[in-house]
């Protein structure tokens, strides 16, 4: 425990902190920003989330290999969780398996690239069946152009996509995207709105940086004058970031993009060298104890929002 550590006064506190901000920003990928989103989902249309497209792996990296589109799978994920009807989940979570051509395919993310075929852009597909499925939270991707994650190591070499960034044994000496791409435009207007920005939890490298590593998202955070509070993950990841302290990890996140963006810290493991606010208490959801139990986490950002907005 540091001298920087916020104790939460209560064990659950109600939801009236966060309740009264009119906009907040959640950005990620995977299961992670899933569960923020459906734990903030009371917000309604005053919750955004910017959704990472790399992925180049599984169901989503089939759908990129065969045609030229932006990875659907963690915008899948993030509507799964919250669609109010556990049908609905199971619908866009359902993976053909039989031997022919769909095999291996996951039908959300074909009907999310359905619905961009027939739509002007990929944004008016994602509105669609959210509309469809009665979700206010707004999603966003980080961009509407296909791109991918690319590291260099110490050693020179290149490694071209998540899969092969996912099996980095050491944290890589720059990350960065393939090609320049554009921020969605509507993702850059709500940060600029947002009475608090929440990064993570999830994967480090694959989950958390992407959208960081568009300039636009970078410049805009920075110059916003909300909060940005980093979610760490409840145990560890199995990779070089997993082995890293949060203050280190956060030190090479700004290295990376040239700022220091986080103000504050949620996380249960203490870090004596991590000169932020950090707010702990979070625990594991019953069912999965790698992910974040809705009630602690909501009372950890409850804490957050009293904390950096008490004026």
């Amino acid at each position: 425990m540091t001298e920087h550590l916020v104790q939460l006064s209560v064990p659950r506190p109600s939801s009236h902190a966060i309740a009264q901000l009119k906009c907040v920003t959640a950005i990620g990928g995977g299961h992670g920003l899933g569960r923020v989103l459906s734990t903030l989902s009371f917000l309604e249309r005053r919750l955004i989330g910017i959704v990472a497209t790399t992925d180049d792996g599984g169901a989503s990296g089939k759908l990129r290999r065969s045609h030229d589109c932006i990875a659907w799978g963690d915008i899948r994920n993030c509507l799964s969780q919250l669609a109010q009807q556990p049908l609905a989940a199971d619908v866009l979570n359902y993976r053909f398996e039989s031997e022919h051509e769909l095999h291996g395919h996951n039908l959300g993310n074909l009907i999310l690239y359905t619905l961009d075929q027939v739509s002007a852009r990929p944004l008016d597909g994602i509105q669609l069946l959210s509309r469809l499925l009665n979700i206010n939270t707004r999603l966003l991707p980080m961009s509407e152009m296909p791109v991918d994650l690319v590291a260099s190591t110490h050693d020179g070499l290149e490694c071209f996509g998540e899969l092969h960034v996912d099996g980095l044994l050491h944290m890589p000496q720059k990350l960065a995207l393939s090609h320049p791409v554009v921020a969605t435009p509507e993702a850059l207007a709500h940060i600029r709105r947002s009475e608090l920005i929440i990064l993570g939890p999830g994967s480090f490298l694959t989950s958390v940086m992407p959208p960081l590593l568009v300039n636009e998202f970078v410049q805009t955070i920075a110059a916003a004058t909300a909060p940005v509070i980093f979610i760490d993950n409840l145990a560890p990841e199995h990779s070089p970031a997993g082995e890293m302290p949060i203050s280190q990890r956060l030190e090479w996140m700004n290295q990376q993009l040239g700022e220091s963006l986080v103000d504050g810290v949620i996380t249960n493991r203490p870090d004596a060298k991590l000169k932020l606010p950090v707010f702990d208490h979070v625990s594991a959801a019953p069912d999965a104890p790698h992910r974040h139990d809705p009630s602690s986490l909501l009372a950890a950002l409850n804490a957050a929002v009293t904390y950096f907005l008490k004026d």
